[in-house]
């Protein structure tokens, strides 16, 4: 059930999945075809509603705190109720919040319903990943995500490229599309994807072990933190290029079309190179690769000190797109080896809240430093926040990686 192609390097990267995650990246691809309302949600209160820049900060702000709070929870359900019904729960939620969302015109309803929809969105992002890491044996997992990742990129190039399109028949219609993509989302889960959460652990009379399942063993467990708060510098550095970017350009007399001509190298450079990137990477030392792709993140936002010209950012963002490539889904599979196999729903979870959190803290800290010191500065200190996490994962990953809890969970073919 290979998505596409018949090139033996293409479907040596495809081959060797089961049926069911080529339903679960299905669902994904749909979901993120039908992205309109985070990236346009600004431009629809400023532009459509009538309301000021700072309300529609604000309300893009709740949308994603929501996100950084259900990641938790969703986390959580999954592996305490299941994996199915809170992606279930969390697909219709969305499509109903989402269209009422563009539906109420009062301010203090719009702030509730965005932080309310944005909650319900993120809901779905780690409880994909549980699945993912349950359906998958761990020898195959970074290729899983990879194309997890490529599916997600996918969606949101076309996405982007068709929401000016159909905004300008009416920005409604952004909130109608979405809803419609999340409960095709919702049927096929419902209709193809079984229950692949292994269930809850064996009884023991060890208070440890029991600790350890919880949320608070989750916290308490070292080397994942160290790998979430790793990764929490990495989505800083990331995220400078939605906002500290076209600011730094801008103050380089460049225009906001030639912004996006730049920025879409990024989005292409993935497409492209994913399935590639993904084939070459297993062959070299996993750790030693998050290593180069810090450095090249770090490095790569650093050219934008010496980068005057459209030319100039386009090269840089080609440099750090091949660590987003590298990094991404190595790093989910590293998360996915580091969590026990009856508490990955809750690992996801407290992993996607650092996530958010970087997406969140990031703008804020560029903008400051880009206000205080100058854009050159901020540049600086992409570099060096790279190569201090360069150097954690160095630190971290050269010593023997634990033996996981247990193996990866069966996947129940015969629901298929």
């Amino acid at each position: 059930m290979l998505p596409f192609g018949s090139d033996p390097p293409v479907k040596e990267t495809l081959s060797g999945f089961p049926r069911a995650f080529w339903w679960l990246w299905t669902s994904t691809l749909v979901n993120r075809l039908g992205s309109f309302v985070a990236g346009f949600l600004a431009l629809y209160l400023t532009a459509d509603r009538g309301y000021s820049a700072s309300y529609a900060g604000l309300m893009v702000a709740l949308y994603g705190v929501g996100g950084a709070v259900s990641s938790v929870i969703s986390g959580v359900c999954a592996d305490r109720i299941g994996r199915r019904p809170t992606l279930l729960f969390a697909q219709l939620a969305t499509a109903v919040l989402t269209m009422a969302l563009g539906l109420v015109t009062h301010p203090l309803a719009i702030a509730a319903l965005a932080c309310a929809a944005g909650a319900a969105s993120s809901a779905s992002r780690p409880v994909v990943q549980a699945m993912i890491a349950d359906l998958v044996p761990a020898e195959d997992r970074g290729r899983a995500f990879a194309l997890n990742y490529w599916a997600i990129n996918i969606g949101f190039a076309v996405a982007s490229a068709s929401a000016g399109l159909i905004a300008a028949h009416g920005y409604v219609w952004l909130f109608v599309g979405e809803s419609v993509a999340t409960l095709g989302c919702a049927l096929v889960v419902f209709g193809r994807l079984p229950e692949t959460n292994p269930g809850p652990p064996p009884a023991t009379d060890d208070p440890a072990a029991e600790q350890a399942a919880g949320l608070g063993g989750v916290l308490r467990n070292g080397r994942f933190m160290a790998v979430a708060g790793l990764s929490f510098l990495i989505v800083m550095i990331f995220h400078q290029s939605s906002t500290a970017l076209p600011i730094a350009m801008n103050r380089d007399g460049l225009t906001a079309s030639q912004y996006g001509l730049v920025i879409s190298v990024n989005g292409l450079l993935i497409v492209a190179l994913q399935i590639p990137v993904t084939r070459l990477i297993g062959r070299f030392d996993p750790a030693r690769l998050l290593v180069l792709a810090c450095l090249l993140c770090g490095y790569g936002f650093g050219l934008n000190a010496f980068a005057g010209s459209a030319l100039g950012y386009a090269l840089a963002v080609a440099v750090w797109t091949l660590a987003e490539v590298v990094h991404s889904p190595l790093n989910m599979d590293l998360v996915a080896r580091l969590s026990p196999e009856h508490a990955k729903g809750r690992y996801q979870g407290v992993f996607n809240l650092f996530w958010a959190t970087g997406t969140l803290t990031a703008p804020l800290v560029g903008g400051v430093m880009i206000d205080s010191l100058g854009p050159a500065a901020l540049w600086g200190a992409c570099a060096v926040v790279g190569t201090g996490a360069a150097v954690g994962y160095w630190a971290l990953l050269r010593r023997p990686e634990p033996e996981p809890a247990a193996a990866a969970g069966a996947v129940v073919e015969e629901h298929l």
